[in-house]
């Protein structure tokens, strides 16, 4: 049943708009200065980048709260940034989408993550990253708690975007989890190898394939070794749903530890897998949000994924856009 029609996909993202749909996780703010090589430099055998423009725009985290922007839905920023130049950038961008900013803190002794990409005659040349990368402090976890709990009541979703830059701390995730099954929220988790373990008895967890195997110290090529890695992992984490992105091969969905659907990917030519998997997870809660049975949900992703792997960077989904391919292909 890998298949949804366009009136039905229409009918979810209809029924999604204007709820409010919560990232926890690490902000960053993506940077590209762009330009040509003509020579060399004399100081070192590298070369030198004649920089003609510079663009910033969200990464990490708001890179998933701009896809929910981009569906129709009202995303609520929880994270840090630092009291510089690059945090009031990153707070223009969440602005700029329409994100409710009110759980983003602001903390004068940290630096915001930002990730410097130098590109040259449409080549990645070099990439800088300024970043403060520790847990945040005890004090630090009770505000971020205390925005979220308060915002618990107003949610149709929760999604935990973790790139271990420090804000989804034990405490963060453990106390997440626990005000999330108290007010009935369903929480998507994108996770990263240094808490991978942690996210026990959450609505869908969403590795990668590569993320998968490494985590679990087992081979995941080829279904059959996938599809016991998800059984491993069902065992360990006791998820609702554990949606597997695979790549070229599209992705897994797990609805149970027995019952498995494949989808294979819709992309029709791949530029840029960046931001890929922000976009699964964003369409993926959208798509529950507005009433969709998990395949349908995972389906929709699927396509959205295929859209922007299309496109050159990180660039997020747009709902008429994902409805038109759908039109198109169904």
């Amino acid at each position: 049943m890998n298949h949804i029609s366009a009136d039905r996909a229409r009918e979810i993202i209809k029924a999604a708009g204007q709820k409010h749909i919560a990232v926890l996780g690490d902000f960053m703010l993506d940077r590209h200065l762009k330009g040509s090589v003509k020579r060399i430099s004399p100081e070192a055998p590298v070369p030198v980048v004649e920089v003609e423009n510079e663009t910033t725009g969200l990464g990490g985290a708001g890179n998933v709260v701009q896809n929910l922007a981009g569906l129709g839905v009202l995303p609520v920023a929880f994270g840090i940034v630092g009291r510089d130049g690059a945090g009031q950038e990153m707070m223009g961008h969440l602005e700029s989408v329409g994100a409710i900013t009110r759980g983003m803190l602001i903390l004068p002794d940290r630096r915001t993550t930002e990730k410097m990409r130098i590109i040259a005659q449409d080549q990645h040349v070099v990439r800088a990253d300024r970043e403060t990368v520790a847990d945040i402090a005890h004090e630090d976890e009770d505000r971020l708690l205390q925005r979220i709990e308060s915002a618990m009541p107003s949610l149709r979703g929760l999604i935990l975007q973790d790139y271990n830059k420090g804000v989804l701390t034990n405490r963060v995730i453990s106390e997440s989890l626990r005000l999330a099954a108290v007010h009935h929220v369903p929480v998507a988790v994108d996770p990263k190898f240094d808490h991978f373990f942690e996210y026990k008895r959450c609505h869908l967890f969403k590795p990668n394939v590569r993320e998968l195997g490494r985590a679990l110290g087992t081979r995941t090529d080829g279904t059959e070794r996938l599809i016991q890695a998800g059984r491993m992992l069902f065992d360990r984490m006791e998820p609702d749903l554990l949606l597997v992105t695979r790549g070229e091969m599209g992705m897994t969905l797990f609805l149970d530890r027995e019952t498995v659907e494949h989808i294979p990917t819709q992309a029709m030519k791949v530029h840029d897998v960046s931001g890929a998997g922000d976009t699964v997870i964003a369409t993926y809660v959208v798509a529950e949000a507005g009433g969709a049975a998990p395949v349908e949900a995972a389906v929709m992703a699927n396509y959205a994924a295929g859209i922007v792997c299309g496109e050159v960077g990180v660039v997020p989904i747009d709902g008429n856009r994902l409805l038109e391919v759908i039109s198109e292909r169904s």
